[in-house]
């Protein structure tokens, strides 16, 4: 009997508008567990060297949490795997609201999409019958509109949907896949691959009841404790009613609040981007919360008079209200509920949209680009109407859009000069809102991050020591509470290791990492409990980190073959060249090559691998059971 997991593989091959299904053994929930993990391992598997990411050979992977469908606490999360259009490596993203769980409950613990339809299809599945269809009234339509539509057509306003927007459509480099109408898949272009193989939306009716677990009691008994340690967690309260943005007058006031394209780190007014001003100001509708989510961090926001009367949409999120906002010199709200709703609609990733347009703001001041580039728009700081132009540009491609559409990594190469200074990426990706000329552990776990500069992959809130259970991560990690400090080099290898194994069980699990990496009240030991009182295999805390570190290792692999070597693991030139002067606390707030390269050293050696080439080395690869890569690399 199956225990957590469904046991089923659903392959959709849209070339040959063939559907089969293929048993998940136990050995891969043992080796890899279900989620990241076993789409790492999928990835690997059916992907050769060297694809086109937008081509019918790259596959897109639908992967929910091994823990999703049972009542662990926050564990409705599900991962999407593709290589990646942006990077053109490896790619994973995640998304929450409830997507997740209705495909778990529908009988699949993995969805595979392979080949690209001859039209545009959507794919229903209604629990154990699986159908393509026509999507061709739905090609042009938006996130809310498809939504729509679709429950219309199936007359059931509880189904759950995956799709894209505009964005996707056009092949955008940043385009997100949607969930449940406003959580988002959306780094690295996912939603393009999703768009280039002309898949609008997934439908799914899974209502098959609640999963069964292996030791329900003790199972119960790990459930009940992890609640009442993120209860009782010192974030947990502040998450509950003023969501991520809740701190951004604070990172302003420490200098750490990334501004006008990271060049500096503070604004001099941010108006009411906090959020904790929006429930008194009357922008915050209601709070919302994910598949078994106790946090309800999301948040449902509307602009109810004035220029930008109507919007609506969830969020916006800490990383979106950075990057739209004050990275683009703005700190009117209103703006950027707008602009987030836009996102969310057209099927963009805010993160990267907002570093593009702001990009192209500093390009515009710097004389690179013109009013002839921009069709007669002044792409100034502070510019509202600018930014909500350029949104709608990018997701159709029109004009400047699309160049902008293609990352700031492509685009700095077209525009010319030296404008690939201040495009604030790596790898491809555009750095997400972390100020890392402040906060080492994130700047190396950034760097060696195998899908570029973002922070949902190695999470270290930790190193700012903002709490006594940060402070107390830090001390069992390192030995010493004394490295709860973020600007020393000092630990940090070790701090983001241990970031990077609970962030990979928590992805795998299907937790959100607000109850590893953000609060801590579910550990290495509460995660090998809660996988095995699920599944009925054994595990304890060391081996289910070092699956962590096997599902890391794999990922890292996959961007090897693509050709891969220790010096793409960088931080953005502007944060390795630029200083950043106002940044306060800091004795030197540049993240420099030496810096980089004595982490890196310390890192390589803490996981087994070649300090010149960054490659994992086969003794590494053999313990860790990974030995099939070896005739590859």
């Amino acid at each position: 009997m199956r225990h957590s997991y469904q046991g089923t593989i659903l392959h959709v091959g849209l070339s040959t508008a063939k559907i089969w299904k293929e048993v998940l053994d136990k050995d891969s929930i043992a080796n890899f567990i279900g989620g990241r993990g076993i789409a790492a391992k999928i990835l690997w598997d059916e992907t050769k060297k060297g694809i086109d990411p937008l081509s019918e050979e790259n596959i897109l992977i639908f992967a929910p949490g091994l823990l999703t469908g049972t009542h662990a606490p926050c564990s409705g999360r599900i991962t999407v795997t593709a290589k990646g259009p942006a990077t053109n490596l490896y790619l994973k993203t995640s998304a929450g609201g409830h997507f997740s769980t209705a495909l778990k409950m529908a009988g699949y613990d993995c969805l595979v999409i392979e080949g690209v339809s001859n039209k545009p299809v959507y794919l229903w599945i209604n629990n154990k019958k699986v159908e393509l269809r026509d999507a061709s009234d739905l090609w042009g339509k938006n996130i809310k509109q498809t939504n729509k539509i679709l429950k219309e057509q199936l007359k059931d306003d509880r189904i759950e949907v995956a799709c894209i927007g505009l964005a996707g459509e056009n092949k955008v480099k940043f385009a997100s896949i949607m969930v449940s109408y406003y959580s988002a898949a959306a780094r690295g272009g996912i939603g393009a691959v999703m768009g280039s193989k002309k898949i609008k939306a997934i439908a799914v009716n899974g209502r098959e009841g609640r999963l069964n677990v292996a030791s329900p009691e003790r199972f119960n008994e790990v459930v009940k404790s992890a609640r009442e340690a993120l209860y009782k967690d010192s974030i947990a309260l502040d998450i509950y009613k003023y969501g991520t943005a809740r701190d951004i007058d604070a990172l302003n006031w420490m200098h750490i609040f990334p501004s006008y394209n990271f060049k500096r780190a503070h604004m001099e007014d941010v108006g009411k981007l906090s959020g904790r001003d929006w429930p008194k100001a009357g922008y915050l509708k209601r709070k919302v919360g994910c598949g078994s989510c106790i946090f309800a961090c999301h948040r449902f926001t509307s602009v109810d008079k004035g220029k930008y009367v109507g919007s609506y949409s969830g969020g916006p999120e800490y990383e979106t209200v950075s990057a739209l906002g004050a990275g683009c010199g703005i700190n009117n709200i209103e703006a950027v509920i707008r602009a987030n709703e836009l996102c969310n609609d057209l099927g963009l990733d805010t993160i990267s949209t907002g570093s593009v347009i702001q990009w192209a703001m500093e390009s515009y001041e710097k004389g690179l680009l013109t009013e002839r580039d921009t069709e007669g728009m002044k792409l100034r700081w502070g510019s509202e109407e600018a930014l909500i132009k350029l949104i709608n540009m990018i997701a159709g491609r029109e004009g400047i859009g699309n160049i902008l559409a293609e990352g700031t990594r492509t685009a700095a190469k077209k525009i010319g000069g030296e404008s690939w200074k201040w495009a604030v990426q790596t790898k491809g990706l555009e750095q997400s809102r972390v100020e890392t000329r402040g906060a080492y552990s994130y700047a190396l776990a950034f760097a060696v991050n195998p899908r570029g500069p973002d922070h949902l992959h190695t999470e270290c809130l930790a190193e700012f020591g903002g709490s006594p259970e940060a402070i107390q991560v830090i001390k069992k990690i390192t030995g010493d509470e004394k490295y709860a400090v973020p600007d020393s080099i000092n630990k940090r290898a070790e701090i983001v290791r241990w970031h990077e194994d609970i962030y990979a069980i928590s992805d795998a699990l299907g937790l959100c990492a607000f109850t590893t990496t953000a609060s801590y009240g579910i550990d290495e030991e509460k995660s090998a409990k809660l996988f095995q009182y699920a599944t009925g295999i054994e595990m304890d805390a060391h081996r289910i980190m070092e699956t962590g570190r096997r599902i890391l290792t794999l990922e890292r692999c996959f961007n090897i073959r693509e050709g891969l070597t220790r010096g793409d693991d960088v931080s953005p030139w502007r944060i390795m060249h630029e200083r950043q002067n106002d940044l306060e606390g800091s004795k030197d707030p540049i993240i420099s090559q030496e810096k980089l390269d004595i982490m890196l050293n310390n890192y390589c050696d803490l996981h087994g691998w070649d300090k010149k080439t960054g490659r994992p080395t086969g003794a590494t690869l053999k313990k860790l059971g990974l030995e099939f890569v070896l005739k590859e690399l």
